[in-house]
């Protein structure tokens, strides 16, 4: 008996580290891993460098992708795509101005 409460400590210690660090870690990158493969032409990207810019062509590693206007291409790795960016700007809304008089 005294041996099974000296132990239950370290138990509930790792018990507690895999529901809050390794869980959720494996879980987002399951997510970033199924981002990645859902990846097609034309979806606008970020890079884990910053870099935003638009699929044109896709192979089972790699990406190329179109950053400015002006065409210019680069290839990437699928594991340096950090998200997938919405097509549709976000809506800022301004604050509204009360007028005091």
């Amino acid at each position: 008996m005294n041996g099974i409460s000296g132990i239950l400590p370290f138990i509930v210690i790792i018990i507690i580290i895999y529901l809050f660090l390794i869980r959720p870690e494996s879980k987002k990158k399951k997510t970033a891993q199924q981002m990645r493969s859902n990846l097609e032409k034309g979806d606008k990207i970020v890079t884990v460098g910053g870099i935003v810019g638009v699929i044109v062509q896709i192979t089972e590693e790699t990406l190329v992708i179109e950053t400015s206007a002006d065409r210019v291409r680069v290839e990437i790795m699928k594991w340096a795509v950090s998200s997938k960016k919405q097509d549709k700007p976000a809506k800022i809304e301004e604050p509204e101005e009360d007028e005091e008089e």
